[in-house]
């Protein structure tokens, strides 16, 4: 599933022809980078994929101003028929990416376990911090969402709140999990 390609092929369909930029400017104003998996300089090499690939076509090239020369793109029929898979497969799929804390706590150093507890209380502290600010931009652009983007905001949230719930949790089992992992410092590993 890409998220990516989602956005561009159904900003081309809802919002008509476009250049990169235009794609570009949108995907900023609406901070896709903070709520999905999307980076707005990302989206020119993906737009050339999708030429390649023949779900966008060049409609024509623009020059406005002392700018220079943009193509203008638009979605294909079988750019159609793509979003209208990628739009049921987004629905569909559920993405739980592996996050780098679980290999580096099931694989921690046995000899230097005492400085896990601040390095988990940082990681707790920025967590708390991205949620804070995320919290923040929400209620800023609150009066521009519609209700179905201030769900889509809000699901962050909810991802954020559970893993702050969690690192507490670790941090109150930590000190028995490395003192067990401490006691092992001897053994090999399995």
């Amino acid at each position: 599933m890409s998220s990516i390609r989602l956005y561009i092929l159904s900003s081309l369909a809802d919002g008509g022809d476009m250049h990169g930029y235009q794609l570009r400017q949108i995907a900023e104003k609406e901070h896709v980078d903070l709520w999905a998996d999307i980076s707005p300089s990302g989206l020119y090499a993906a737009i050339k994929r999708l030429a390649t690939e023949g779900l966008i076509e060049e409609v024509r090239t623009e020059k406005v101003g002392g700018y220079p020369e943009r193509m203008v793109w638009r979605i294909t029929e079988a750019g159609v028929v793509t979003l209208a898979r990628l739009r049921r497969e987004g629905l569909r799929k559920v993405v739980l990416r592996a996050d780098p804390v679980d290999i580096a706590l099931a694989r921690l150093d046995r000899a230097n376990v005492d400085e896990v507890p601040e390095l988990v209380r940082e990681r707790l502290a920025r967590l708390r911090l991205m949620l804070e600010e995320f919290e923040a931009h929400i209620r800023f652009f609150q009066q521009y969402l519609t209700p179905l983007e201030r769900v889509v905001h809000s699901h962050r949230v909810h991802r954020l709140r559970a893993e702050i719930d969690w690192h507490e949790s670790l941090l109150e089992q930590l000190p028995a999990l490395l003192a067990d992992e401490a006691a092992r410092k001897d053994q090999p590993r399995d």
